[in-house]
């Protein structure tokens, strides 16, 4: 008895997974298609984005130290 509910759980689960995916082709289909044939948005140059300087400072916890070098870590290497 559990093995027909156990196949049409896996049934129904297979269903909604290709209909989710038919669902995000159809989509962005004319996307997939597009990157796929080398004219994918990130390829070409944005239109009219001006330049963005990030700043950028670690915190002072995260600064690492160069670890010295231990004679029986050299060895082991």
């Amino acid at each position: 008895m559990l093995a027909p509910l156990a196949t049409l759980a896996f049934l129904a689960t297979l269903w909604l997974v290709a209909r989710l995916m038919l669902d995000r082709i159809a989509a962005d289909g004319a996307k997939i298609v597009a990157a796929l044939q080398g004219r994918s948005m990130l390829v070409q140059p944005p239109q009219s984005v001006r330049p963005l300087t990030v700043r950028f400072q670690p915190r002072a916890e995260s600064v690492r130290y160069p670890a010295h070098a231990q004679p029986e870590w050299r060895a082991a290497a």
